[in-house]
């Protein structure tokens, strides 16, 4: 079981990352970056280059990356948190922290469905949205951010239920589909006001997944106009390739592909975005925890079968894991460039993988092994027990 994440230091903070092999960007207009340093202080980042051409003196924490991967954190946009880190899905504890360790330092509730006696009447679903919002950002496991408090739209509500949340801090819709609204123009018509009010919405996309939701066919979601189509290959199971495709030409909103859903679907989602040029909508998520379990890994391994089974270079296919979702949903982590959140994962390709190195290593379809994170400038783990053991690892050589 994890604790909350390491208090910040009371004073100025300043981290030096140095000697970076390869620096990957997470901006899909620019995937790697010509630097071997980066500096971040109090939590952002400052300066990123050649180690001679930048000021790293006065560093409270040096990292020498021993010519390994930087990224930016990885950020899983689907994820039903309920109490902490306890699950009732699969009454399971701890699991925020393993997905720390499979490198995600950003997730994005997808509505706090699996409550044991949800709320479905109006004020109980505000009351909790706004308790699961106030709850996770009190609550860091591993310093992980939770973006929680995602109500599940329910008949009856108003204009003003949303300007409440809103106003409360809710930054996020639930899955449209998962309450009692599954049909097109009482869906587009909330979704609207929750825009208005600066929240961001998805929705739940093919067959039925928990007790209580129902098919979401490509004229629902279409018509709903939500910012993201959550789990576009389905969770579990998907919607026919011709409805996938409409959805895909018929609007220019975010392709989410989740680890708990078709894996046939989510490489046709792929082709066709790559088709249409446009791969920059294309974001990722694990939908857990869930029937399926809850897999640590899970963002990973979308990268590594994106790449491997979808032809897509590696390189690419962590952006859809970092700055295609930081962009979609509105993050400052996600991207490697100044004035964002210093979230990084270090990492290298696994021992005795075929890959002559990580970028390889990917695109033949094995896991790397990460050797570090780093949230808000702030190492949290060092070698990951859950992924294969990195052929090189960072060390920190001054704090």
């Amino acid at each position: 079981m994890s604790h909350d994440a390491p208090q910040a230091p009371a004073g100025p903070t300043k981290l030096v990352i140095r000697n970076i092999g390869l620096l990957l960007s997470g901006d899909m207009e620019k995937p790697i970056l010509d630097a071997d340093t980066i500096v971040a202080e109090n939590g952002k980042i400052s300066a990123i280059g050649r180690a001679k051409d930048i000021d790293t003196d006065g560093a409270t924490t040096i990292v020498d990356a021993n010519g390994t991967v930087v990224t930016p954190g990885l950020i899983d946009s689907h994820v039903h948190p309920v109490a902490g880190e306890w699950t009732p899905r699969q009454n399971q504890i701890g699991w925020i922290d393993s997905f720390l360790h499979g490198g995600v330092t950003t997730m994005i509730s997808a509505g706090e469905v699996h409550m044991p006696g949800r709320p479905k009447d109006i004020v109980g679903v505000k009351a909790m949205a706004i308790f699961a919002q106030r709850a996770f950002d009190n609550l860091r496991p591993g310093g992980v951010k939770v973006h929680a408090g995602a109500p599940v739209i329910e008949h009856g509500m108003t204009e003003e239920d949303f300007k409440e949340m809103a106003t409360a801090g809710v930054r996020w819709l639930g899955e449209v589909g998962l309450g009692s609204v599954k049909d097109g123009p009482t869906a587009r018509k909330m979704v609207a006001w929750a825009r208005k009010y600066g929240m961001n919405s998805t929705i739940h996309t093919g067959g039925p997944s928990i007790p209580g939701s129902g098919l979401i066919d490509a004229d629902v979601v279409l018509e709903a106009d939500t910012d993201i189509v959550g789990h576009i290959n389905g969770g579990h199971t998907a919607l026919p390739d011709g409805q996938i495709r409409c959805i895909c030409e018929g609007c220019k909103r975010g392709l989410e592909l989740v680890h708990n859903g078709n894996e046939r679907a989510a490489l046709y989602t792929l082709r066709l975005a790559r088709e249409m040029k446009e791969l920059n909508r294309v974001i990722l998520g694990t939908d857990a925890p869930a029937g399926s379990g809850v897999q640590p890994l899970g963002i990973l391994r979308m990268v590594s079968l994106l790449s491997s089974l979808g032809d897509v270079p590696a390189e690419i296919a962590f952006c859809f894991a970092t700055g295609n979702t930081a962009r979609m949903r509105a993050l400052d982590c996600g991207i490697i460039e100044p004035g964002r959140a210093a979230d990084f994962v270090i990492m290298d390709k696994a021992q005795h993988s075929a890959g002559k190195n990580l970028l390889d290593s990917v695109q033949l379809g094995d896991l790397p092994g990460i050797g570090m994170t780093i949230i808000d400038g702030i190492v949290r783990t060092q070698r990951s027990r859950n992924t294969p053991p990195a052929t090189k690892v960072p060390e920190i050589v001054a704090h």
